[in-house]
């Protein structure tokens, strides 16, 4: 039987007191919809269906490339309204349709499988939870074991509302059923808007089975209204990955003070200071220790290397025993080998440095090859943009580089040469001889030094 997902993300998110679409809000680095798209995807659906409303221009460009379709709420008239405008796309009536709310985002797919599982194609399946305040939710209201009917928060009397077990707003039908109930439904409540619950109600006078599916943890089935519920759902988002990191034997020096914005991989004995992040796909070897207030980001480093604190590593490369910072930077195309030093306020781009090279302080390497062994002085640079193109620099293995140099590319120095202190180059040096590129020193004797 065929699976569709439908995927409501039609909100406005007038709490959440932003311009941007309430399901673009990010939770962990990926937004609030693409953390549901991203379990659906693993669920093998013939049709996944996003309804869009607020916003759906933008919303519908943020996840134009995850194979979706789009429906649109306008305007935007209670949840059963929306799925009424599914209908017409949802594929192959004696399959299932499954339900999943755009800032419900940390949804596991093995929830919704199960969910799916306990529908069968044959039953309407609620996912619900118990929970100590259950105020905004509607509850589950049963005869005995059996799943009656869900009232609406707004709706329920006091009795009602003091029902613990609540509905999560995520359900699985059998399509055909489905598309008969949601056409089938009113506005006739206390906001004048179409329940979609109201078809639990209509399933129970068709003699269809209504059962229940318990969520694995109170987190998964969060929702995300306002600037506190996402602060929470992140927190309580990053306590798990820490915990993970933690049970796959990483040392953090304080769990509720990581950040995993995307994928973090690690090897043994790998040691993280607070106040890290981590976004895109990050790969840390074994013996890995990352320093206090790091960024890493789509970086790779090395077994035995070291960050040292506040250094920031961007789409980069650490080889195995090297050290970096504090305060340094690597940006895109940065290639350290093993036993790499950069130092504090160095930083490199589209650069790749051999075995052993140096660059302890306050210099610049932009797309530059330097060989092993090299020793790049404080305050010195490359010079690599002319205003319109970058040019490479090219530094032999051994060569030292003496402070405040400017090496303004495209320049090769050999291997062996010696640059020294305060030079600027424009042409090449040869290896093995020092070359000095600077103005001679004079001191005036009988000059005076301006008054005011």
């Amino acid at each position: 039987m065929a699976l569709n997902v439908v995927i409501m993300a039609a909100g406005k998110g007038t709490r959440m007191k932003s311009a941007l679409p309430k399901v673009l809000h990010r939770l962990a680095g990926t937004s609030l919809l693409q953390h549901v798209l991203q379990a659906s995807a693993a669920l093998g659906a013939a049709r996944t269906i996003v309804i869009t409303g607020h916003g759906a221009d933008a919303v519908e460009a943020a996840v134009a490339g995850s194979g979706a379709r789009f429906v649109r709420q306008m305007p935007q008239r209670g949840t059963g309204h929306a799925v009424q405008q599914a209908v017409p796309a949802l594929d192959d009536a004696n399959g299932t349709t499954l339900i999943l709310n755009g800032d419900v985002p940390l949804i596991r797919a093995d929830t919704a499988r199960a969910l799916v599982q306990a529908c069968s194609g044959e039953k309407l399946a609620l996912l619900t939870i118990e929970l100590a305040d259950a105020s905004g939710y509607g509850r589950i209201v049963r005869d005995g074991d059996a799943v009656q009917a869900i009232v609406e928060h707004k709706d329920a009397s006091a009795a009602q509302r003091a029902i613990r077990e609540v509905y999560t707003g995520i359900m699985a039908a059998p399509t055909a059923s489905l598309k008969r109930w949601v056409m089938a439904l009113t506005n006739e409540n206390a906001q004048q808007e179409f329940y979609l619950t109201d078809i639990v109600a209509m399933a129970v006078a068709d003699g269809a089975a209504v059962v229940a599916a318990a969520a694995g943890s109170e987190t998964e089935v969060l929702g995300v209204n306002s600037p506190l519920q996402l602060a929470d759902l992140e927190r309580r988002f990053q306590r798990q990955q820490a915990e993970a990191l933690m049970e796959a034997g990483v040392r953090l020096a304080d769990p509720a003070r990581i950040d995993v914005r995307g994928s973090l991989v690690c090897g043994s004995d790998v040691e993280i200071d607070v106040n890290c992040v981590f976004e895109g796909a990050v790969e840390l070897g074994d013996g890995v220790r990352i320093g206090a207030n790091c960024v890493v980001r789509d970086a790779r480093i090395a077994a035995g290397a070291v960050i040292h604190p506040f250094s920031h590593i961007e789409g980069a490369s650490v080889g195995a025993g090297s050290l970096v910072g504090p305060y340094a930077r690597l940006r895109a195309g940065a290639v350290l080998g093993d036993q790499v030093h950069i130092g504090n306020f160095v930083e490199v781009k589209n650069s790749t440095l051999a075995h052993g090279a140096k660059a302890n302080h306050l210099a610049y390497l932009g797309d530059a090859t330097v060989g092993e062994r090299v020793n790049f002085g404080a305050g010195s640079i490359t010079a690599n943009y002319d205003g319109a193109n970058k040019h490479r620099t090219t530094i032999g293995n051994d060569v030292h580089v003496g402070s405040n140099c400017v090496l303004i590319a495209p320049i090769t120095l050999g291997d062996g040469a010696t640059i020294g202190g305060g030079s600027t180059l424009a042409k090449n040096a040869p290896a093995g001889q020092l070359t000095v590129a600077r103005a001679r020193q004079l001191s005036l004797t009988g000059w005076v030094r301006p008054k005011k």
